[in-house]
């Protein structure tokens, strides 16, 4: 083989920093000898794999068909590695990207339960909105995401987690918080505090209203769950969430959910990951025990998802 593993860890490691010294340190190697071993990689495939842009290196054609395979086979060659050494093959680091909601509120569990069962696989955790997860696993920024709602593009697999579903809320003192039924016209004459643009909740959110609300007023955008809530706690207006973002404040009375039976928010949470990937034992260990876990609270609990309990 006229090319190393060393070689193809150089290449990762600059496509992912887009920096030759970023990837030296990041591979506590001198910059003339990352500068090197890619030009021998270059040369030795005959293709260019970077272009330059200013200071930014970014991956040509032939480096962006290059850089899943060459993941799958750093993986491998970390797993052949372990094996040799009698270590636990469900052993290394996994890159997890998730939306606000299943990190708040399902991954604590899941990772504790993973740091107590494989000690040594170890998860990096990301909290971005779906659009950014999504973003991130086609630029090889993470292994595994956790998104909201459903994803259509075609170079992503995907596999749901739980059921969940959006609520219209506000604070007690709004006029609406003691109504029966909140109409479509009341909604959308009523000031709103969402999610921004990108986020899965938004997705969920714009859809439900689409063709049923012409024009909802949309006072402020936050991508900070909690500094919503604060806004519609403090303020007179309507949000929209997932439950299980308002669950605890509904509990103590410092929110309302609002009876809006004309809205259809239902979704879920799902794992999604890169279609070309190729098989990852971690990705499949975190994909089982959260299988399991949810299994466990619905046996225990009865429910049909973990931490869910509607009104």
């Amino acid at each position: 083989m006229k090319y190393s593993l060393k070689q193809l860890a150089v290449f990762d490691a600059v496509a992912s920093q887009e920096s030759v010294s970023a990837a030296a340190r990041k591979l506590s190697m001198t910059q003339s000898a990352v500068s090197m071993s890619l030009s021998q990689f270059e040369n030795v495939l005959d293709r260019p794999l970077f272009t330059r842009q200013g200071n930014r290196l970014t991956l040509s054609h032939w480096g962006r068909w290059l850089r899943p395979k060459a993941k799958r086979l750093l993986q491998d060659a970390q797993q052949i590695q372990l094996g040799l050494h009698d270590q636990q093959l469900i052993s290394g680091n996994l890159t997890l990207c998730s939306s606000q909601t299943a990190a708040e509120h399902i991954l604590p569990n899941l990772i504790s339960k993973i740091d107590s069962d494989f000690p040594e696989l170890r998860i990096e955790l990301m909290v971005e909105n779906t659009d950014h997860v999504i973003q991130r696993l086609l630029n090889h920024e993470c292994d595994l995401g956790i998104v909201e709602g459903r994803n259509d593009d075609s170079r992503i697999n995907q596999k749901k987690l739980i059921d969940d579903h959006l609520v219209v809320f506000t604070n007690p003192h709004h006029p609406y918080a003691k109504l029966d039924v909140v109409s479509l016209a009341q909604l959308e004459q009523a000031k709103w505090v969402i999610r921004e643009m990108g986020a899965g909740t938004r997705r969920i959110f714009d859809g439900a209203v689409h063709g049923l609300i012409e024009n909802i007023n949309v006072w402020k955008v936050y991508e900070s769950v909690p500094v919503l809530k604060a806004m519609v706690k403090n303020g007179f207006y309507l949000g929209c969430l997932p439950y299980l973002d308002v669950a605890q404040e509904v509990e103590n009375g410092q929110l309302v959910i609002l009876p809006t039976p004309q809205l259809d928010m239902k979704r879920s949470l799902s794992f999604v990951w890169r279609k070309d990937a190729g098989e990852n034992p971690l990705r499949d260990c975190i994909l089982a025990e959260a299988r399991r876990l949810i299994d466990h609270h619905e046996k225990q609990k009865g429910k049909t998802s973990v931490h869910l309990s509607y009104p």
